[in-house]
């Protein structure tokens, strides 16, 4: 059974066509720096890389390169789309509508188009690439994978906000979660490293990327996480604004004129890293300009880093204890300063990474980086959110 799996996020697409008989890949590929300037794909097949540096202004036209770059006569492992069995989709944001794995119907995708609002940055790319795929494959049977699955096992002192109840009630305003395919995956991971159950550890597992999020995983449950009850919360993020004082929006849009729409616009795709800055959303930008004196683009990494020591710490504090920290995604497994940032001064918690071992290069292997001293092991694992997905799609089917 071949599974393809698309995982559009808020700036990237990435893709997995895997052998569900052997959990092998076939082909896979990353499309990067959507909307951004530079953007290109990058397709892994046959043993051989195949790069297309081509504008991607759109998802739209990143899932078209993808559906190319599988069916090509060089860079393609298939003859045709109907060489699919299944499409697994990456989603984020399901409200309480959807809490386990969902057919894509049309029903359910007027539902998906109907909360599209609680991702702004991941739902509506998420929908337009399940529709491309529709397009393409029209009688290929298609799983929505949701993000905030993997967190529904929080308990309510942990999701409610302080609001109204009947408010709560009504409308399902509570605290979601996010990136749980992720999560799920390198706890998961973490333990078999480790050579333990995942009852048996407590978990802080650090998704950093264009979006990030940080979870705390006690018993294999997740029982807090950084985003609420859309991906704007949490640690400041590439265009997001992370934690914001509420009543500071308000100040800020009658200030600028906006309406709460284009307040929320303001705050997704137009703060973070990129608006501290002014430089970018990319924290390769970021480091580079950093290191060429640029004091904007060190505060926003400085900022960025604090956000996230001050979760960890309080993950530690509400599961009484850590047994090991994990970096997964593209920041979290590619940026050694920020690694460095948030574990330094960690020592009353026991935690201390070692230096040099944090400073190697990337290899797309687990790496541990925990220090000779440390009491918590400190990991960095590649995320592998497609095969998650992929196994829930065949499960669901």
């Amino acid at each position: 059974m071949k599974v393809l799996v698309i995982n559009s996020g808020s700036s990237s697409l990435k893709y997995q066509l895997i052998d569900m008989e052997t959990e092998s890949v076939i082909a896979k590929g990353n499309c990067e720096r959507i909307g951004i300037e530079g953007s290109k794909l990058t397709h892994k097949a046959k043993g051989q890389e195949f790069v297309v540096e081509q504008p991607m202004p759109t998802h739209n036209v990143a899932v078209s390169l993808v559906l190319n770059a599988l069916t090509d006569k060089v860079s393609g492992v298939i003859s045709s789309m109907q060489d699919i069995d299944a499409v697994g989709h990456r989603a984020v944001a399901s409200g309480e509508v959807f809490k386990k794995p969902t057919l894509v119907t049309d029903e359910t995708l007027a539902k998906m188009e109907e909360i599209q609002d609680l991702a702004p940055l991941h739902n509506p790319p998420a929908i337009v690439g399940v529709k491309a795929c529709k397009e393409a494959m029209p009688n290929t049977p298609m799983a929505l994978v949701f993000d905030t699955s993997f967190h529904f096992t929080m308990p309510d002192y942990a999701y409610m906000y302080a609001i109204a109840y009947e408010d709560y009630e009504k409308y399902k305003i509570r605290r979601y979660g996010f990136h749980g395919t992720s999560h799920k995956f390198v706890s998961q991971e973490a333990a078999k490293y480790l050579g333990k159950k995942p009852e048996e550890l407590k978990i802080v597992t650090c998704h950093l990327g264009n979006g990030s999020s940080i979870t705390a995983v006690d018993g294999g449950k997740s029982i807090d996480t950084s985003m609420g009850f859309t991906p704007l919360a949490g640690v400041p993020m590439g265009t997001r604004s992370g934690d914001l004082d509420y009543a500071a929006a308000e100040y800020l849009a009658k200030k600028e004129g906006m309406d709460v729409s284009e307040a929320l616009n303001y705050l997704n795709k137009k703060c973070g890293m990129a608006g501290v800055s002014g430089v970018s959303s990319d924290f390769r930008d970021l480091t580079a300009a950093r290191d060429q004196g640029n004091k904007r683009a060190a505060l926003a990494l400085d900022m960025f880093s604090y956000a996230c020591k001050k979760y960890v710490g309080a993950y530690a504090a509400a599961m009484n204890g850590v047994d090991c920290i994990v970096f997964t995604a593209g920041v979290g497994e590619n940026t050694p300063c920020v690694r460095q940032a948030i574990c330094e001064n960690m020592q009353y918690i026991g935690l201390e990474i070692d230096a040099e071992k944090n400073l190697e290069k990337n290899n797309g292997a687990i790496r541990d980086i925990t220090g000779k001293n440390s009491k918590v092991k400190v990991l960095i694992i590649p995320t592998n959110e497609e095969l998650v997905i992929a196994r829930e799609t065949v499960e669901l089917l």
